[in-house]
């Protein structure tokens, strides 16, 4: 789901198991169907000293526009907070833009390609009390 017609390695992120990465799951009738990840890693663009960055979020075709994404979102961003961050960044694709911008992600600079995976662009969102 994440990365269509690639094999399943390509899904697998450095920092996977790092102490601060953390993954968030929504599964229904016992199967995983939304997933979101949290790596505490600073661009180099962005001038807060402590980041996390979104990485690897899908939701199954079916389970789509149902809100799950968003709730990985809520439940992610208190996380965040209470590992003294306050930004948090991701490589969106051009075309899940309008989502993350109704979820409070800005973009920041101009659209770039990522080899065999699409045009996306840089978001930031910061984290408020």
């Amino acid at each position: 789901m994440l990365r269509p017609g690639r094999p399943i390695d390509d899904c697998i992120f450095q920092g996977d198991d790092d102490d601060q990465t953390f993954h968030l799951g929504v599964f229904i009738d016992n199967k995983l169907v939304s997933v979101a990840s949290f790596y505490f890693d600073r661009h180099p663009e962005i001038d807060a000293p402590y980041q996390y960055r979104l990485r690897g979020m899908a939701t199954l075709p079916k389970y789509q526009r149902q809100g799950l994404s968003k709730s990985l979102l809520k439940m992610g961003f208190p996380i965040v907070k209470q590992n003294q961050c306050s930004v948090v960044w991701c490589n969106a694709r051009e075309e899940a833009l309008e989502f993350y911008q109704k979820v409070g992600f800005e973009k920041v600079g101009n659209k770039f390609e990522i080899p065999e995976v699409g045009t996306h662009f840089l978001m930031v969102k910061t984290i408020n009390d």
